[in-house]
């Protein structure tokens, strides 16, 4: 492997990484020290605001401070991502802006190796006019970005992509996709969950319509929060149906007069917000954000190389693209009976994860150091060699 950049690992936040090598953080990152403190601030508050108005006190902003802090990592302004409930209901909300049966355009793309809820949720809207053109994947682990040009054109009104793919990390060339839909009148969802946090991200420059994802996995906040991040020119434009109380212009008027929509981002907001969970994710999204994504994203890509060229000079099969450029965090390796795999490394204190069809997962995060990589292949190699 080759050597590493400076970075500060920042190890001694993370209690349960003396349990063994995590290589999870595709799935679920491990829990950052701080966010017991934060859970305790956030119960002793609760019982202060037993005689004071807690939304006034330290509630309301909570929202914005977090997206604001997610903002900041994918590129993107300030006020211009919403925190939601899930990434599920993200969607659901950029779905509810659009009428399908009314439209001229009522088609949204999406692919093979996007994650299942968007398929559910896009099945969904057919029953509300929606045409779903689903991009086939000849291999089950790259899409060629001319084949999803190709299939966007005027009837398309939304193009919805796993900007990095759950099933064999494959990274779309967003850029490009962006701009063919731009050029024929369509906008662009792009589900950052395995991406935000792992790799640098450009949203104003891209000129992205939509970000989803949540806070879980590389962000290392737990299954906290989603987010929603709305390009902001266009958030005075769309009106979700997907709402609440917390949408309205004037929330606390408590208004029985029809729906009035803030003017920015909250807009895409719906009811009360999961106050301990944005409590509990604030104190990955800071040290994520101390660390550096650029850094992290270096360390990735390094690694990650590295973890493809030990696979591949043993003979084994990737469900990876082999190319860094096109490769996000993971990497997967086809193994029979992946299941077993997963069980006998973490018997040896290797914690990794596998999915139908796709084989054993693995991440390594700026967390994890040289040695434990080195430590979990080699592993691995002994466990194939029986």
């Amino acid at each position: 492997m080759t050597s590493s950049t400076a970075i500060n690992r920042r190890r001694e936040e993370f209690p349960s990484l003396s349990r063994g090598v995590h290589l999870l953080s595709h799935s679920l990152g491990p829990i950052p020290r701080g966010a017991y403190e934060s859970m305790r601030t956030y119960l002793d508050r609760w019982n202060e605001h037993v005689s004071e108005d807690a939304w006034a006190a330290s509630w309301w902003e909570l929202s914005r401070e977090v997206g604001d802090r997610i903002a900041h990592l994918m590129g993107a302004a300030p006020d211009s991502v919403q925190v939601q409930p899930t990434a599920s209901v993200a969607m659901s909300v950029v779905a509810s802006c659009f009428d399908f049966a009314q439209a001229k355009r009522r088609t949204v793309v999406t692919t093979a190796l996007d994650f299942p809820s968007m398929g559910y949720i896009w099945e969904a809207q057919r029953r509300l006019g929606a045409e779903v053109h689903i991009v086939p994947s000849e291999d089950d682990i790259i899409i060629p970005t001319e084949r999803i040009v190709e299939a966007i054109d005027s009837r398309t009104c939304l193009v919805a992509l796993s900007h990095v793919s759950y099933r064999s990390s494959y990274r779309l060339e967003a850029k490009a996709i962006i701009e063919r839909a731009h050029e024929v009148g369509a906008m662009v969802l792009l589900d950052t969950y395995q991406s935000v946090g792992a790799m640098s991200m450009d949203a104003a420059g891209w000129s992205v319509d939509f970000l989803i994802g949540g806070t879980i996995k590389w962000l290392c906040g737990g299954p906290a929060c989603g987010y929603l991040y709305v390009r902001p020119d266009l958030v005075g434009r769309l009106q979700p149906r997907l709402t609440g109380w917390i949408a309205h212009a004037q929330p606390f008027d408590f208004s029985h007069e029809g729906m009035r929509y803030a003017p920015g981002v909250r807009r895409f907001a719906q009811g009360t917000p999961n106050i301990p969970g944005l409590c509990s994710c604030l104190p990955g999204l800071k040290i994520i954000g101390q660390v550096s994504v650029s850094a992290i994203e270096s360390e990735s890509q390094r690694r990650t190389q590295w973890m493809v060229e030990f696979a591949l000079a043993r003979g084994w099969r990737l469900h990876s693209p082999q190319e860094v450029e096109r490769r996000g965090g993971s990497v997967m390796i086809e193994v029979e009976n992946p299941q077993q795999f997963v069980a006998e490394l973490a018997a040896r204190g290797v914690f990794v994860d596998c999915r139908p069809g796709v084989g054993l997962r693995m991440s390594p995060h700026f967390f994890n150091t040289d040695d434990e990589v080195a430590e979990a292949m080699e592993k691995l190699a002994l466990l194939m060699s029986r």
